[in-house]
């Protein structure tokens, strides 16, 4: 009997503890106001103004660039304006690449006068800004090597760039070519169509590279970018 009383006191302290812990914590107050929020009625929604329906043929615009200018037609062809005026900007005239092939030439012919093998490599807009790979011209197979190696292309400020020699020969067809490192040759050198190299051979699988700009204005360009990095 007397463990009972004891049991009974022991919880009836319990019950009273977590009321007062109840009170401090104010729960109560925090459920009631849930359930007051909850039971306020929700203010009806602005209504969204009705959008003016295009007319038919008419193409709609986004608000955010309503305020802009009108852009061309590509649909209509508007682009082959864009197009000429960038290929007239980019692309070098005959006599810029007949200029840049005639420098190239003539060192090639002043290397082998020494007796070293060398090759003019004029550049296309796919080889120079797009390509991953260079080939060699078929004349120069008889200098390169028969199997697959790494090589070397050495620039005019004597910095290496390592790649890939390729030499692939299936029944009658040979493709010679340079890949895993040419892409980023031609674009620290920001080759351009038109330019034309002088693969100059070193050693067995290794080229002094000289450049022969297309572009009347390269070095003009190539002067102020200088000048804006010295300030």
């Amino acid at each position: 009997m007397a463990a009972s009383n004891s049991y009974e006191e022991q919880r009836r302290r319990q019950m009273e503890d977590n009321r007062r812990k109840l009170d401090e914590l104010r729960l109560h107050h925090l459920s009631a106001a849930v359930r007051e929020a909850a039971a306020r009625p929700k203010p009806n929604p602005k209504p969204r103004p009705k959008r003016k329906a295009p007319e038919p043929g008419e193409l709609r615009r986004s608000g955010r660039v309503a305020g802009l200018p009108e852009q061309p037609n590509y649909l209509k062809g508007d682009y082959r304006g864009v197009y000429e005026a960038y290929a007239a900007s980019k692309t070098p005239t005959d006599e810029e690449r007949a200029g840049a092939v005639a420098k190239a030439e003539e060192l090639q012919r002043r290397i082998h006068r020494i007796r070293w093998p060398a090759f003019v490599k004029p550049m296309s807009h796919e080889c120079a800004t797009r390509s991953i790979l260079m080939q060699f011209p078929k004349h120069f197979i008889k200098y390169l090597p028969a199997h697959d190696e790494a090589a070397v292309l050495v620039d005019e400020a004597d910095d290496e760039f390592h790649m890939m020699y390729n030499a692939h020969r299936k029944g009658k067809h040979c493709h010679y070519y340079l890949d895993k490192g040419w892409r980023r040759f031609a674009a620290d050198h920001d080759l351009a169509d038109g330019d034309c190299l002088v693969f100059h051979m070193t050693q067995r699988a290794k080229f002094k590279v000289y450049i022969f700009r297309a572009s009347p204005d390269y070095e003009s360009d190539q002067t102020s970018d200088d000048s804006e990095d010295e300030e």
